[in-house]
């Protein structure tokens, strides 16, 4: 699909569908618009009539163009109250349009909104976001597409033009986002740790950035028990992937992203039982998977800002190899952790991989996991919580988040609670009570960073969805990379 900015005029334009945006109790038509309608014979008014269009976000309207016109069809959507608006708001509409328009079998769309906020820039790279990521469809395991020769082919960005380089961006940013709807939507027998790997060396290859493979006898060598310890059940052999971007001047900054990389968690030895959803855990590598999308989006973007991409990627299995509850593993800092719930096996990897990361330097680190469904009980399916004893940090990703309309609340770092996590013969337990369990899971990966800023992102929510959500399509969101994205970018 291509989207471009035109300098075609509204009257002009000629397609097989013209989406209008329009606020919320303001619907009569001015200017363009109602030249456009006499044009189109009153078919606007007629349609806000019949349809009684209020112009609330979301909403949206459609109907045929007659007279011999060189429109098919014409859509309105609604944009909500003025004063109440957010960039957002943009994407939001052009996931409508687009859907509508590929529902209306219009290969040709043409999107006319307001500019926001007076900048072209952002409602250009807004709408082109909106719309690509909505339009996504993975048919990689159907034999026959659904909705074979039905999709939109071209957009066009009315009174907009000069903007490619946001819709250039846009496409970069999306390329990430989509890369990683692709990862979490994979079965967990065509996502392995061993193509994970691949993955990263195949972006490492295309975009040029550095990429290290660790193997188990790398990872041992580095003392990575906790990582190790998951990883001894599975029959596919571990990987512990690094990439990193270095841009080619001198970086303002240094940062690190970690992503929980279970490819498939069927609980250990504590095994996912009746009603567990472990047919789900295939999702168990969101957080690799951001990491990765991520990673794809920054290399094509070049920011002035050195990034390590890091995942330690694994299966958590069961086998006569298999951890058992009860065993003492040792992580690459030195601390000893009591297994007391095989099931609590994301924050083991993300133990050592934290380690990791500090041991390079960086200004911060940003990890991402699906790590507890604790999270999901308190902040539901659409909220990712946020975790960080470093109040700039915090800030830094609660703006960059907003910016991109992906939810993230942050949560408290109560440190009594880590009483829950003490263990008589180690220095901690991998899990403790189950009240407050994404406190103590975040308290726990606390304790593999010395002196970084940190921050801990429980994606268990938001990293998939059962129903058409925004521009999130049921399945995979994709989630958090463009969040990261725009952290990386952001002037700090």
């Amino acid at each position: 699909m291509e989207i471009r900015a035109i300098d075609t005029p509204l009257l002009d334009w000629a397609g097989e569908g013209l989406a209008l945006g329009l606020f919320e109790d303001a619907v009569e038509l001015t200017g363009e618009i109602a030249q456009l309608d006499e044009k189109f014979a009153g078919v606007l008014k007629e349609l806000i009539a019949e349809t009684e269009f209020k112009g609330k976000e979301g909403s949206s309207a459609v109907t045929r163009v007659g007279g011999g016109s060189p429109i098919r069809k014409v859509m309105l959507v609604g944009l909500g109250k003025p004063d109440s608006l957010k960039l957002d708001t943009w994407r939001r509409a052009a996931a409508v349009v687009a859907r509508l328009a590929k529902k209306e079998k219009c290969k040709r769309l043409g999107i006319s909104l307001p500019v926001w906020n007076n900048d072209p820039t952002a409602t250009a790279q807004a709408i082109a976001e909106g719309a690509q990521l909505a339009l996504f469809q993975d048919n990689r395991f159907k034999s026959e597409p659904e909705d074979k020769g039905s999709g939109v082919d071209q957009i066009d960005l009315l009174g907009l033009e000069g903007q490619d380089e946001p819709i250039a961006r846009a496409n970069q940013i999306c390329s990430g986002v989509i890369l990683a709807r692709e990862l979490v939507a994979a079965p967990a027998n065509a996502v392995t740790p061993v193509t994970m790997a691949e993955t990263a060396q195949a972006i490492a290859s295309e975009y040029g950035l550095q990429v290290e493979i660790l193997e188990r006898e790398d990872c041992e060598k580095l003392g990575m028990g906790a990582f190790l310890g998951v990883a001894q059940a599975s029959d596919i052999p571990p990987k512990f992937i690094h990439l990193t971007y270095k841009p080619e001047s001198t970086p303002k900054r240094k940062v690190a992203i970690i992503g929980k990389g279970v490819t498939f968690d069927s609980g250990g030895l504590n095994i996912k039982g009746a009603g567990s959803g472990i047919e789900t855990m295939k999702m168990d590598m969101g957080g690799a998977a951001t990491t990765l999308g991520a990673a794809k989006a920054i290399a094509q973007l070049k920011p002035d800002v050195e990034v390590h991409f890091i995942s330690a990627v694994t299966e958590n299995m069961i086998s006569g190899h298999a951890m058992h509850p009860g065993d003492i593993l040792k992580a690459s800092n030195g601390k000893t952790i009591e297994v007391n719930n095989t099931d609590a096996e994301g924050r083991l990897t993300l133990a050592d991989a934290l380690v990791f990361a500090e041991k390079l330097g960086v200004d911060a680190i940003v990890d991402l996991a699906t790590l507890t469904g604790a999270c999901i009980i308190a902040l539901g399916d659409d909220i990712a919580g946020l975790f960080s004893p470093d109040d700039g940090l915090a800030t830094q990703l609660e703006k960059a988040a907003e910016a991109v309309g992906e939810k993230i609340w942050r949560m408290p770092m109560e440190e009594k609670y880590f009483e829950g996590l003490k263990s008589g013969i180690a220095d901690m337990k991998n899990t403790g009570p189950r009240p407050g369990g994404s406190i103590t899971a975040a308290l726990f990966l606390q304790q593999f960073v010395k002196e970084t800023a940190w921050a801990h992102l429980d994606i268990a929510g938001p990293v998939w969805t059962d129903k058409e959500n925004g521009y999130n399509s049921s399945g995979a969101t994709g989630f958090g990379v463009r969040t990261l994205v725009n952290w990386v970018l952001a002037e700090v």
